[in-house]
């Protein structure tokens, strides 16, 4: 039995349980008390079976007979048809979709398998029924199964029999995979644009921080000196990665699946060329991507229609960068919450990217970052999903795959919000030079600094370093910097210390000591930050 209270959640739920998205549920308070789960999972169900519309229409809709069901003399059940229904997520093609549908009809039309005049309502169908789905007033039904068939059908609905002839030499083995290919294509650009902002972003940060030396840290110890522009710049370095794995994975999708129907392709006259340049792809797909550039060029394609309409190697490419990507940003996030703490210090953020304690008044959580790292979870788990989702298929297409796009859909949109928290974050924090300063002479940080000194002096460097390692453990134990050593001192562990060796103490004499190519030094960060303040076109001043 529920008590009022739980009586009270639930009755609302029930009254709209016919016309509330399955994807809009969320689990009322209180319902897993005794017996409560299986009335929950029940009223999941009932819920499920409404209407997937995405303004939550509150309208009953009778069904209809399945544009496939010829053959059928039953309809599906309603739990079938619940689990199988793929248009509350896959919707978010309708986009793709219907620019796909042009390109076909046109095609069509143009190889005299339809007239100009159905040509002509077809389209302007699509775009009314792209104008409705855009203005909120386009029904989505789930007993039309998909973004693909809701569209067709409705498309019937308006414009009659010039709609039956849409699907001709088309199967919606490559009408899906199509869309998903113009879907990805679209979010690349998109996450593409958002990495140059994060790495202008983190550009103007060093160049805001120019001379700040931070300690630089292997195993979360202290290791040597670095110009915090330095580090800064590793993690533009890595965006730059990211950035070159979607456009290599987007020139690999950015080819064209449609006409290859279910699998075999057809016997009708259609020109997949005229289609694929429509849709601003670079060619048909066929068996080989790499001999469009090495040997046939542009040529007649020997397509292979069972791959076009099976493969998903372009989405694991895609989720694998986001998952790359989400690593990268995870670090940084673990970075800058680590530096953020009252035990380092070393960075304040805003309060507009800062959130407080229910409890505890003084807090001022880096929240935002700590998500980020979070969340990097998820889009690991979205890479997961796809690589086992499509590990044990046969050829060619089959109803699994239909689970690849909420992972897809999840993964791009969860980076999006990353890639963009980051950026907010990097453009609303203060690094704390009193700090840090009062941070550098801890942990000898000049150590090997005084090794490469030694060597110069003629002395091997596993002597020198077994020198320096005697002279830190002798600093260790009087409590003091190796700066503050006396020449008496050093030379009493070893004669080869001259008073030159001062020269290269202390952490800013490290710093004009590092000369080598990319390393930290005062001069190759410098070169550094201009190569990169060029490419992304900032200028010396931080605009």
């Amino acid at each position: 039995m529920f008590s009022l209270a739980e009586s009270a959640v639930l009755k609302p739920r029930l009254a709209v349980c016919h016309q509330t998205p399955a994807t809009a549920i969320s689990r009322p308070r209180g319902l897993f008390l005794g017996g409560g789960f299986r009335v929950y999972c029940k009223l999941q169900q009932t819920m499920a079976s409404g209407d997937a519309e995405s303004d939550g229409k509150k309208k009953m809709m009778a069904k209809e007979n399945k544009l496939w069901g010829g053959r059928f003399e039953e309809s599906v059940t309603d739990a079938v048809e619940r689990f199988s229904e793929s248009v509350s997520f896959d919707k978010s093609l309708y986009k793709q979709d219907i620019a796909g549908s042009k390109a076909h009809a046109t095609m069509l039309a143009d190889q005299g398998l339809m007239t100009a005049s159905d040509r002509d309502s077809i389209i302007h169908g699509l775009e009314e029924i792209e104008r409705q789905i855009e203005s909120g007033d386009f029904i989505w039904r789930p007993d039309r199964e998909d973004v693909h068939m809701n569209i067709e059908a409705a498309l019937t609905d308006l414009t009659g029999e010039p709609a039956k002839k849409l699907h001709t030499a088309r199967s919606r083995n490559d009408q899906v995979i199509t869309d998903l290919r113009l879907w990805c294509r679209d979010a690349i650009d998109n996450i593409l644009e958002l990495i140059h902002g994060l790495q202008v972003a983190l550009m103007k940060l060093a160049i805001k921080n120019e001379g700040l030396i931070v300690p630089g840290y292997t195993h979360l110890q202290r290791a040597q000196p670095v110009l915090l522009q330095h580090l800064l710049l590793a993690y533009v370095e890595q965006l730059e990665r990211d950035s070159g794995r979607l456009l290599n994975c987007k020139e690999r999708l950015n080819f064209c699946p449609l006409g290859a129907c279910a699998l075999a392709g057809t016997g009708l006259p259609i020109n997949r060329f005229t289609t694929s340049d429509a849709l601003g792809f670079t060619a048909p797909l066929r068996n080989r991507y790499v001999d469009y550039f090495l040997v046939e060029c542009f040529s007649h394609p020997s397509m292979c229609s069972i791959d076009a309409v099976s493969d998903r190697d372009f989405v694991i490419e895609l989720l694998s960068g986001n998952a790359i990507i989400a690593v990268h940003l995870s670090r940084l996030g673990e970075e800058w919450v680590l530096w953020a703490s009252e035990e380092f210090g070393f960075l304040t953020p805003s309060d507009s990217v800062s959130t407080g304690s229910s409890i505890m008044p003084q807090k001022k959580n880096p929240d935002p970052m700590e998500l980020v790292r979070g969340k990097s979870a998820r889009v690991i788990g979205d890479l997961t999903t796809l690589l086992v989702l499509c590990k044990g298929l046969p050829q060619a297409y089959n109803r699994d795959l239909q689970e690849d796009k909420e992972p897809l859909f999840d993964s791009v949109k969860t980076i999006i919000g990353m890639l963009e928290v980051t950026t907010e974050f990097a453009q609303n924090i203060t690094f704390n030079r009193q700090r840090i300063a009062h941070a550098l002479p801890a942990g000898y940080l000049d150590a090997t600094t005084v090794a490469d000194y030694l060597v110069k002096k003629g002395v091997p460097f596993r002597t020198s370093h077994d020198i320096v390692g005697r002279t830190v453990g002798y600093a260790v134990s009087k409590g003091c910097e190796l700066s503050q050593l006396t020449l008496q001192e050093l030379k009493s562990i070893n004669p080869v210390f001259e008073k030159d060796v001062y020269e290269f103490l202390g952490v800013e004499n490290c710093i004009k000591k590092f000369t080598s190519y990319g390393s930290t030094g005062m001069v190759c960060v410098a070169e550094q930050m201009s190569y990169w303040c060029e490419k992304l076109d900032i200028s010396k001043g931080g605009q």
